[in-house]
């Protein structure tokens, strides 16, 4: 599918819907060399994951723009995640000039436990971070480790929310899984996480954690694709917990990182037994959009 074909595709859907456009949490812009080693990750992750993991918008960051734009893709984020010590706050000062040139990217942060990590949140925080990436199986650490007492404190009590990569999907990891989450959020039971990938592959415990919790969300991210159905397989039957859930589930896609098309994201959605469009309209676009508080187009100046 051409550019041009494949951007009407994905406007389709969401027009179809009577929404302005899509709000993905779950997109990645980086510094360059960053982001040239996540793709060379992937390259040669194939061994791995049991089958080859090519980026389909493997492009450079002007042009990654403009297709999300061309998509209708209203708002997105730029996850960025330190895998060592001294990383998170370099990764901070790109991502807030990233930001101001990039309006329609929510200002983005992370962190890292180190010492030092409460002080860059906060600055982070004071400086108008509107979403945090946490990455537990990349970054090897315990969300529990005692150097992020103070940064989950700041983030509880300031109600930003956190992208956590929790789940162990798609590899393992020494800290990934549902009890990890479980005793941070006694420990903050006012943290707003947005819990990617569904928690994939431990999608059952997440759903649970998310009924339980009211501040925790869950993003879409690959979940529902061929791709993941022929890896850690979402047990989709009519789960009534989708729809018990459904104000607290935001759509993500991964963007550039993805093996498939944008649009067969948002058909995986639209295909799932038991969903109505009101729910899609959550997932896509109101429920990320009253989270942060993303106010919609004028009836004067419709679109993304």
């Amino acid at each position: 599918m051409t550019g041009g074909a494949e951007a009407a595709a994905v406007r389709q859907v969401w027009s179809a819907l009577g929404l302005p456009g899509i709000i993905d949490v779950h997109t990645h812009f980086m510094p360059k060399p960053v982001l040239d080693k996540v793709w060379q990750y992937f390259d040669s992750a194939g061994p791995l994951l049991g089958r080859p993991w090519p980026i389909n918008y493997r492009a450079d960051e002007a042009g990654r723009l403009a297709t999300l734009r061309a998509f209708g893709v209203r708002r997105f984020t730029s996850l960025v995640y330190p895998h060592k010590p001294q990383m998170a706050a370099w990764l901070n000062q790109w991502a807030v000039e990233f930001a101001r040139a990039t309006p329609d990217c929510l200002s983005t942060a992370t962190f890292y436990p180190e010492p030092g990590a409460a002080g860059y949140v906060g600055v982070a925080i004071s400086g108008g971070a509107q979403v945090f990436k946490a990455h537990i199986q990349v970054g090897d650490y315990d969300p529990n480790d005692p150097l992020l007492d103070e940064v989950w404190g700041s983030l509880a009590d300031s109600g930003t929310p956190v992208v956590i990569h929790c789940g162990s999907g798609p590899q393992p990891g020494r800290f990934t899984g549902p009890g990890p989450v479980r005793r941070l959020l006694r420990r903050h039971p006012g943290l707003t996480l947005i819990v990617a990938h569904m928690g994939m592959p431990e999608y059952d415990d997440f759903l649970d954690i998310c009924l339980e919790s009211q501040a925790v969300h869950l993003d879409t991210t690959m979940v529902f694709t061929a791709f993941v159905d022929q890896l850690m397989p979402f047990p989709v039957g009519t789960d009534p917990r989708l729809r018990e859930a459904g104000e607290r589930i935001l759509f993500g896609s991964d963007f550039p990182n993805i093996p498939y098309g944008y649009r067969e994201a948002l058909d995986a959605l639209t295909a799932l037994p038991g969903v109505d469009d009101d729910w899609l309209r959550g997932v896509l676009h109101d429920n990320a959009a009253q989270l942060f508080a993303i106010e919609l187009p004028s009836p004067l100046h419709p679109g993304p």
